[in-house]
């Protein structure tokens, strides 16, 4: 017998054994086991994956809300500050127009005033160039009687 034969015996025996202990059935079941594992894992992956796009679409949807909400609050903003300005330039213009009023007011009292003042300093002024006048020209009990009549019509027609 030579070595190839006892190699050969060797081998059928080592075949035996493994064939014994299941070997193979165990690496089968190994293979198995890590072929569902693997299985699970890219489930898994999967499931992520689409929970992943979910949460992004509803990520974009809230972004897009965001901003439409943001571009609603921007022009209401708009509107509001147009409406806030033709207000206060329209209170503006009132109260411009109130000042203007007060002061032409003013202005016509003044100038009534005035004219008054200057008539009743006139009224003054003729009644003692009057009383001078007359108080050289005519004497006595007759002077004095025409010069308070003259004195009364004045002041009548000034009042």
């Amino acid at each position: 017998m030579d070595a190839t034969f006892w190699a050969f015996i060797a081998l059928i025996l080592f075949f035996g054994v493994i064939a014994y202990f299941k070997v193979p059935a165990i690496i089968a079941k190994s293979l198995d086991d890590r072929a569902d594992k693997i299985r699970d894992e890219l489930n898994e992956a999967r499931r992520l994956r689409e929970e992943a796009q979910s949460l992004l679409a509803d990520y974009q949807r809230k972004r897009r809300e965001a901003e439409s909400e943001a571009d609603a609050i921007i022009a209401e903003a708009k509107d509001d500050a147009e409406r806030l300005t033709a207000e206060t330039n329209a209170a503006l213009e009132e109260m411009i127009e109130r000042r203007t009023k007060a002061a032409e007011t003013k202005i016509a009292q003044a100038e009534t005033q005035a004219i008054a003042e200057v008539r009743a300093r006139a009224a003054d002024v003729a009644v003692s160039a009057a009383e001078a006048i007359l108080a050289k020209k005519v004497s006595g009990k007759v002077a004095d009687d025409l010069l308070a009549k003259s004195i009364e019509e004045v002041k009548a027609r000034l009042n």
